[in-house]
């Protein structure tokens, strides 16, 4: 008896081709992209990385959307109950935050590390509420607005837990560095399908452990980073709110005279601009807060008044002058006339 094989219509193969990739087809590429940027030896902002940044970003939201739809991971339930050929998507959203933080759009800096560090809380988090290792949640700062009044019990409260933070960094070193060593030797088995399954529920937990570690790094550096970013927001705000000053009035142009004689004589070919020396006007400015370094000027009727007593100073001057020329004329006509000189009375 034969048996004839019908090929696959071209409409079923056309349909076969739009199908949406599938939750472990999102998963490992996108796990590949991210070894592949982690690895790069080319800049993090040649275009090369960046494209691998954003395909795989696109790729792992998909992934998140598809395990939100599929209700794959519940707090309601034990790690146990977890298949093992799904535990590695727990690790969606520490894969997240690794690449949203390979991003460089400096004008995005900010966005981007609060949005890996969501990331970052997100996996931290669901790891915690499954048990899967022992370890203390990071608490999230407001670096907007820091304190810096700190006495004496505060700073050495400081100094405890810079000690303990230290100690926990050893520790985590140290689990690091075993679970590395783990996964080389699972990691053949597992990849090759070789592996009973539990072995591979104990390489895609190490895998999990692993990214517990680096996630509480990452949460360190963004943390500190963004704390550089805000101070020099603030820094760069209070120094523009200083440096934009109030616009001056423009001044009137004015006729520049040696002296009181020349500003009439030029004051009488121009009336519409002012007659006065350079001298006079500083002065007289300077002197009732007219400035355009002193501040606002004093009322009209100051101006005037002070207009009045510069013009009274002007005349004094005058009469000053006067007499002393008046007085140098007599000292030399004394000079070359004799006392006496033209007394007849006393002629003997």
């Amino acid at each position: 008896m034969f048996h004839l094989k019908v090929p696959p219509s071209p409409k079923m193969a056309a349909s076969e081709e739009f199908l949406p990739p599938r939750l472990p087809e999102l998963f490992e590429t996108s796990r590949q992209l991210l070894d592949q940027v982690e690895a790069a030896t080319e800049p993090t902002g040649s275009q090369t990385v960046q494209d691998k940044v954003f395909k795989g970003l696109d790729l792992l939201g998909k992934a998140a959307e598809m395990l939100t739809q599929l209700d794959l991971f519940s707090q309601n339930e034990d790690l146990e109950e977890i298949a093992s050929t799904d535990l590695k998507y727990l690790m969606v959203p520490a894969f997240q935050g690794a690449l949203t933080m390979k991003q460089v759009n400096p004008s995005k800096r900010l966005d981007h590390l609060q949005r890996a560090q969501e990331h970052f809380i997100n996996y931290l988090t669901q790891c915690q509420s499954y048990h899967v290792a022992e370890f203390q949640l990071p608490e999230i700062r407001n670096n907007s607005g820091e304190n810096n009044t700190a006495n004496s019990s505060m700073a050495c409260s400081n100094l405890v837990a810079m000690a303990s933070e230290r100690q926990a960094k050893i520790e985590r070193y140290r689990q690091k560095k075993e679970v590395e060593n783990r996964l080389s030797a699972l990691k053949s088995a597992v990849e090759s399908g070789q592996a009973d399954d539990d072995c591979v529920r104990e390489y895609y937990l190490l895998h999990i452990r692993r990214w517990i570690g680096i996630s509480l790094e990452e949460m360190e550096s963004i943390d500190q980073e963004m704390r550089i970013l805000r101070k020099k927001d603030s820094s760069e705000e209070a120094s523009t709110s200083n440096s934009s000053l109030q616009e001056r009035p423009p001044l009137k142009p004015f006729i520049l005279t040696r002296n009181a004689t020349q500003a009439k004589v030029f004051g009488a070919g121009y009336p519409s601009l002012a007659t006065m020396t350079v001298n006079d006007w500083y002065e007289q400015h300077q002197k009732y807060g007219v400035l355009p370094d002193q501040g606002i000027a004093k009322t009209p009727a100051d101006f005037q008044r002070a207009t009045q007593e510069d013009d009274k100073e002007q005349d004094v001057e005058e009469e000053d002058e006067n007499t002393l020329h008046r007085a140098r004329q007599w000292d030399d006509w004394k000079d070359t006339h004799p006392r006496g000189y033209g007394n007849r009375q006393n002629m003997g």
